[in-house]
């Protein structure tokens, strides 16, 4: 199978250049990727509660104490999170070491955010993660049954849209920095909504390229290592999924008050 393009920034068409068909170690496989996915979703889960239960306690007790002790979390999570991340993919063979310490930083982040919104809409976050949980499983059905092909214009289009919609987020963090803020992308307007659903719908759609990536890496015979890479990319997928569907329901959420 042909290398592929991918819209993930750490599945790309030179993940695997310089590592296939390596004589004399242990190859990467598909069953063994899937095991560090399932540790990495573990590790995510365990950051994840620890700043959920924290925030809970805050809200409980002093609300106050949110702001000085309880969002530094969340925000060591985040800012960690994309350093480690740099470091993985620039560094590939430290993924067995830096793929875990990603996820537990990205659970920090996931548990705050994700509070924060279960405060405001009870029952939020559940159908956050049954929708994200719910892609994940639909998509691979199809991609294995072959519902969806990842051809080569599929890519091409995924790929220009993922890096179209990462533009436009880059273009609104610089303006908010001078005080130019973008209310129509997260205000709750019908157009809001329209372009949250579209970007929910494209990183959707990279998981699906993701698979076939993971996929040929195994074919491929590349080392043993690239298992935790590979996990890390579709893990930054993921993760990037559950942030937009849960901020859909959120402003669908704001939009019914």
């Amino acid at each position: 199978m042909a290398l592929i393009k991918s819209g993930n920034p750490a599945l790309n068409k030179n993940t695997f250049q310089g590592y296939l068909m390596t004589s004399g170690v242990e190859t990467m496989t598909l069953q063994g990727t899937v095991g560090k996915i399932i540790i990495m979703m573990l590790l995510v889960l365990a950051g994840a509660i620890y700043t959920w239960r924290l925030f809970f306690q805050a809200a409980q007790g002093d609300p106050e104490a949110i702001i000085g002790r309880i969002l530094v979390y969340p925000m060591i999570g985040g800012i960690g999170g994309f350093i480690v991340a740099l470091i993985t993919i620039f560094r590939k063979k430290l993924a067995p070491y830096t793929a875990p310490v990603y996820s537990i930083l990205e659970g920090l982040l996931l548990g705050g955010i994700s509070a924060i919104a279960e405060i405001r809409f009870p029952g939020i976050v559940i159908q956050a993660v049954s929708l994200t949980f719910g892609v994940l499983f639909a998509l691979l059905i199809a991609y294995k049954s072959k519902l969806i092909k990842p051809t080569q214009n599929f890519r091409l289009g995924v790929a220009a849209a993922t890096g179209g919609i990462f533009l436009i987020y880059m273009v609104t963090f610089i303006l908010n920095l001078f005080g130019f803020n973008m209310y129509y992308l997260h205000n709750g307007s019908w157009m809001s909504i329209g372009f949250s659903l579209f970007v929910v719908v494209i990183a959707a759609l990279n998981l699906v390229l993701d698979f076939d990536f993971i996929e040929s890496g195994a074919e491929m015979g590349a080392p043993k290592f690239m298992e935790w890479y590979a996990a890390f990319g579709l893990m930054v997928t993921f993760i990037w999924l559950y942030i937009e569907i849960l901020r859909l329901l959120v402003m669908i959420a704001v939009r019914r008050e």
